[in-house]
């Protein structure tokens, strides 16, 4: 498949923790090194590595926990290091942890059971199991300090007081606690974040030298951004390649693959970004790479008036993790939310996709210089080459009524970055992530600021932040050298990280700016077309909107 766009050239811990309070963030975990040995191949690796080194350790696992590392140089400036650290524990178990009715004092007494509530809720949950013989205990959430989240209790858990050697067991207890009428899911307690599981984890990391660099940086979609497609399939005929920004994924968050933030490819914007949230800017030489927080400037010009553009190339009306102008029910940021606005503009370029998402509304076709090729009273048209278009819905489709064929229009979309200086350019590529994880050489995870904080729903914070799983992040060090890293999870035998632990990561790794990038079962490295990462969904590899392609 190729690579669009093709143009691109270089250029807490509570008190007591046995008995009474289990603790999800361990700062132990986070503090403890180990003894650094160079060792077997990594699983995955497609190739014998080319050198074995010795680097730092990583801050995972108790004290003593061994760690392997093979280093493979792929082409000039660039190298993949494959961190192998502890191993599968087999004194790690399994638990039975219970969904929680929200009680009286929930802030949302009608929403559905979740893994976190309040207390009088978790509690009033361990009696229930109690009296149907289920002895259980309800567990403080910790919420670690972050840069804008002050340490405290995000909420309680509830566990069944046994434990579990296999997953077997702990479904069968499960299927118990269905029949108190609660519910319950048999997890491994090694995927806690902070856990004192002693691995395993594995992690690959792509380091992109400048200094001898001679290919190509670059981020990239498929044929258009409305489908999604693997990384694997992302990178082919390419020397390596990671998956990038969050997406949409369910068509009722708008088109399926479409960036869920700010997009540059190529040097031109194609998708706006989530309030001010950050992206990580690449340059096709590898020179330069920074993570920054730009702003949306965008309008379209009719008869002399400057229009604001909500979007560009989303369904209007649909705003995957808000952040929008105007949206409901909020403007800030909101992690894997969807807000509405009923009255948008939003432009389309070809990038999106043969035709514009169709629905009642105005659109007014553009052709390449500027004259109106058409104006429609519903939306959904064709563009053809170098066309872009303008949809209006709501109170917004009485700002085009004066549009007409022939006339004049121009449009500007542009991400402002540093000093008030348009962000894209030849040779320049963004993709969305976060949080932000590393600033200035310091842990500074922005968890609130970028939407990952939910107040009515704590469940949240706790599974996306605080519990482990896959992760992909990215950042440069104090040499300038870019570093795409992946960390393997939800597997007995990867466990993934939580958002505390991929910042500590990414600074034991040498990294002075960081940014988190979509997770889960996106993860995903390609090195020389083949996959090198253990995907967690049980289909496999999943289809991403974008990548960060190596060329």
């Amino acid at each position: 498949m190729t690579l669009r766009p093709a143009r691109c050239r270089k250029t807490m811990l509570i008190a007591a923790v046995v008995g009474s309070a289990l603790v999800v963030v361990n700062p132990a975990a986070a503090t403890a090194t180990g003894t650094t040995t160079a060792g077997a191949a990594t699983a995955g690796a497609i190739a014998p590595a080319t050198a074995a080194g010795t680097g730092p350790a990583i801050p995972l696992g108790p004290a003593g926990t061994q760690q392997s590392e093979q280093i493979r140089q792929l082409t000039p400036g660039v190298q993949l290091t494959s961190i192998v650290r502890g191993a599968v524990d087999p004194e790690t178990r399994w638990v039975v942890e219970v969904n929680i009715p929200g009680g009286a004092g929930s802030p949302d007494p009608d929403a559905p059971a979740r893994a976190v509530q309040d207390k009088a809720a978790a509690d009033a949950a361990v009696t229930t199991l109690a009296a149907a013989g289920l002895p259980a205990r309800s567990d403080a959430v910790i919420q670690p300090a972050t840069a804008d989240v002050p340490r405290s209790v995000l909420g309680y858990r509830v566990r069944l007081v046994q434990t579990y050697a296999d997953q077997t067991a702990a479904v069968t207890a499960a299927k118990q606690v269905s029949a108190t009428g609660l519910s319950g899911r048999a997890w491994y307690s090694g995927w806690d974040g902070g856990s004192d599981a002693k691995g395993r984890w594995r992690i690959n990391v792509l380091t992109i030298d400048p200094a001898s660099f001679t290919g190509s940086l670059r981020a990239g979609y498929g044929p258009d951004l409305e489908r999604r497609e693997k990384v694997t399939e992302l990178s082919a005929g390419a020397t390596a390649a990671v998956n990038a920004g969050f997406f949409v994924l369910d068509p009722k968050a708008g088109a399926p693959g479409d960036p869920a933030g700010a997009g540059v490819y190529g040097g031109v914007v194609e998708s706006e970004p989530v309030g001010n949230r950050p992206v990580l800017v690449l340059a096709d030489d590898a020179t330069g790479t920074a993570v920054l927080r730009p702003r949306w400037d965008a309008t379209v010009t009719v008869r002399g008036r400057n229009l604001r553009l909500d979007g560009l190339n989303r369904v209007p009306g649909l705003i995957r993790n808000c952040g929008g102008l105007g949206d409901l029910p909020t403007s800030a940021p909101v992690h894997d939310a969807t807000c509405t606005d009923p009255d948008e503009l939003v432009k389309f370029t070809p990038a999106f996709d043969a035709s514009t998402p169709a629905g009642p509304g105005t659109e007014v076709v553009v052709n390449s210089d500027g004259t109106v090729a058409q104006v429609r009273a519903i939306r959904g048209s064709a563009l053809g080459a170098g066309q872009w278009s303008v949809q209006a819905t709501g109170s917004r489709i009485a700002e085009l009524g004066t549009v007409r064929v022939g006339q004049q229009l121009t449009s500007r979309t542009d991400l402002i970055g540093r000093f008030g200086k348009p962000l894209a350019g030849p040779g320049v590529s963004a993709v969305n992530g976060g949080p932000v994880l590393i600033d200035r050489g310091r842990v500074s995870i922005t968890q609130r600021a970028d939407g990952f904080v939910q107040p009515e729903n704590p469940s949240f914070a706790y599974g996306w932040v605080l519990q482990r799983n896959p992760r992909t992040f990215a950042g440069v060090d104090a040499a300038g050298r870019t570093l795409l890293v992946t960390v393997d999870g939800r597997q007995l035998g990867d466990l993934g990280l939580s958002i505390p632990e991929t910042a500590a990561v990414a600074k034991a790794l040498g990294m002075v700016q960081a940014i988190n990038l979509d997770g889960g079962g996106s993860t995903a490295m390609a090195v020389n077309g083949a996959l090198v990462t253990s995907p967690s969904d049980a289909a496999g590899e999943r289809p991403v909107g974008d990548a960060i392609v190596i060329g």
